[in-house]
């Protein structure tokens, strides 16, 4: 393919409302490439937003619960639009989120033109036997529309092992994208380290966790700390409540935090924690946080989070072992030079995964 300007359709059954890691993919990479001079189209489940210019939303969606996340899936969309929609936009590229739908992706893959280049990027890992039992189930009713396919990319290693495990899909592996420009944030350094959670309040995300190794910790430390948790869920009322049982210290349940106002929160931790327990393909956030500044990150150790982070355990924490839990924020607050040095490794760290450099290997992916 000439290295022309490229008309792009990203395709996701979802909708594009929410701020969920693989919309985020979607509009990190889609933007850039507008930024580029291509051309952009985004060809989503049910979406209502108005700021991003050619979104076409062209299926009615149903919230579930899947993998341990809350998404919207599609409800049978006519093949008659999907044909006139596409012989409208004539794209160079279709690049289909993966796993996808039969009801919506899988028709747009199905009625694409011969001509039209299809690349996809697989997202998941499962967080339990039955979800990949359910990824299975759509490999079968997807096996026609796989063979479609150009060239997948997967997001991590993990990624990689269950795309090949489960849909019998080889890919290449580049990681996913954040805008490090839009992330970075002037440095907040207050005189109390402050320990920042931020995430949705459902169990996966493992806020009790943290929680928990704060009522151990304040039972075993007597040097001073604050606490930020950031973000809504189911669990809300149940954390507050366990933290004030507890007379856990210094500790501030803000709700939802915008993505502009991400960069700023994240920038004021001395410690920003993310000790999800499973259901992780990558670790997007732990990505802002090193681009926003945070001095420390730490993840749990899930495959997906290993990804980023696997190259020092020191920043890997088990949930479920409060004690070890509780030492490891210990440790860092006790030890600004611990701090220093984790701050430095992420800001070498973090180029690899900026949208231009991510960008570039997509673009030579799509040539």
């Amino acid at each position: 393919m000439p290295n022309k300007p490229l008309k792009i359709g990203f395709v996701l059954d979802d909708t594009l409302d929410t701020p969920d890691g693989v919309q985020q993919y979607v509009l990190t990479v889609g933007t850039w490439l507008s930024e580029q001079g291509h051309e952009v189209h985004y060809l989503v489940g049910e979406s209502t937003r108005q700021d991003i210019g050619n979104v076409h939303s062209m299926a009615r969606n149903v919230k579930v619960r899947f993998n341990k996340n809350r998404l919207s899936i599609p409800l049978p969309t006519s093949k008659t639009l999907i044909a006139e929609k596409l012989a409208e936009l004539n794209l160079d590229i279709l690049h289909v989120q993966m796993p996808y739908s039969p009801m919506f992706a899988g028709r747009v893959i199905h009625a694409a033109p011969t001509g039209t280049k299809i690349i996809g990027t697989f997202h998941i890992v499962p967080a339990s036997w039955l979800h990949s039992a359910g990824a299975r189930s759509l490999e079968l009713l997807n096996r026609r529309t796989l063979k479609r396919f150009k060239l997948i990319i997967s997001v991590s290693p993990a990624a990689a092992s269950f795309a090949k495990t489960v849909f019998g899909i080889t890919s290449v592996i580049v990681p996913n994208a954040v805008s490090v420009k839009t992330m970075q944030h002037k440095p907040i350094v207050e005189q109390v380290p402050r320990i920042v959670f931020l995430g949705r309040l459902v169990e996966r995300k493992g806020c009790q966790y943290l929680l928990a190794a704060l009522k151990q910790l304040q039972a075993q430390y007597d040097g001073n700390y604050n606490v930020t948790i950031a973000g809504k869920g189911p669990l809300a009322e149940k954390l507050q409540a366990y933290a004030k049982k507890n007379n856990l210290k210094n500790v501030e349940f803000t709700g939802f935090v915008s993505e502009q106002d991400k960069p700023k929160l994240l920038a004021s931790a001395d410690i920003a924690i993310f000790p999800s327990t499973g259901g992780e393909s990558f670790g997007i956030v732990l990505i802002e946080a090193m681009a926003a500044g945070a001095r420390v990150v730490l993840g749990g150790d899930n495959v997906g989070y290993q990804s980023v982070l696997g190259d020092h355990p020191d920043l890997l924490i088990n949930a479920h072992d409060t004690k070890s839990f509780a030492n490891r924020l210990q440790y860092f607050l006790e030890h600004p030079e611990a701090r220093k040095n984790a701050a430095a490794w992420a800001q070498s760290a973090i180029g690899q995964y900026d949208v231009g450099t991510v960008g570039e290997k997509i673009i030579k992916l799509y040539r």
